[in-house]
């Protein structure tokens, strides 16, 4: 992979508080605390200047610390993660071109994940950007929690639903769509230049937004332009207590 010439760092938000599964960053994994997993697999990156951790709570800040990590105490007000990233950002000392918004439950996210989504920055375009994984599963591609990211021909998302887009009308069930269309899931890691971060958080809440409950179509309808890279790999994110079993 050709290595950029810019400054990045990866910021991982970690709330204590969930409505599923409370004290999630905490829970260990086979002797680890889930956030120090995380840590753990940022830091393999080959693009990462820097990873830090942004909670706002007290438990989580003295566990990173316990393990040597980078922590900044933030809002407990932030309502999405990407607060929180700007938040830090504000914080710290240090002159980022990007920042990486990777996610606190995903303990065996792959590195290679992170490097991808920092190669959509070498072009100097790119505002913002993602990840996208093509879908071969109906039973995922119907599911109203895998959001959907359509793609335009410049690799740049065009909406993201929940729903199934592009419907076709003719094809009454869902594994037909497979035949005449690709289908990608969103993998909810972002990436943002920082002057962007900066002015996407001072949006206010779009309708779309509001509808999908997806915080990304703020910023698609505020006319903002999302690069969208296609990996193969995929990590177990959890959400629930049941989740945890599953691993």
């Amino acid at each position: 992979m050709i290595k950029i010439k810019m400054k990045v760092i990866g910021i991982i938000p970690a709330r204590y508080a969930s409505t599923r599964f409370p004290g999630k960053p905490l829970v260990k994994i086979k002797g680890k605390p889930m956030i120090q997993r995380v840590y753990e697999q940022a830091k393999k990156s080959k693009q990462l200047s820097e990873v830090i951790v942004a909670t706002d709570d007290k438990r989580i800040e003295k566990c990173v610390r316990g393990f040597g990590g980078n922590v900044v105490m933030t809002s407990s007000k932030h309502k999405s993660g990407t607060d929180r990233c700007a938040e830090v950002i504000k914080k710290i000392k240090g002159n980022y071109d990007v920042v990486i918004n990777i996610q606190g439950d995903e303990p065996f996210i792959k590195p290679q994940q992170i490097d991808l989504l920092c190669s959509c920055f070498k072009s100097k375009d790119v505002e913002l950007a993602t990840l996208g994984k093509k879908i071969k599963d109906a039973k995922e591609l119907i599911s109203p929690n895998t959001p959907k990211v359509i793609i335009n021909k410049n690799k740049q998302a065009i909406y993201f639903s929940r729903a199934v887009i592009p419907f076709y009308r003719d094809n009454g069930k869902p594994e037909d769509c497979f035949k005449k269309h690709t289908y990608y899931k969103h993998i909810g890691i972002y990436g943002y230049r920082k002057d962007v971060l900066e002015k996407i958080t001072r949006l206010k809440q779009s309708s779309l937004e509001i509808a999908e409950s997806l915080e990304q179509l703020r910023w698609l309808e505020n006319g903002y332009k999302i690069a969208v890279a296609i990996t193969e790999y995929e990590s177990t994110a959890i959400d629930s207590p049941e989740d945890l079993k599953k691993i």
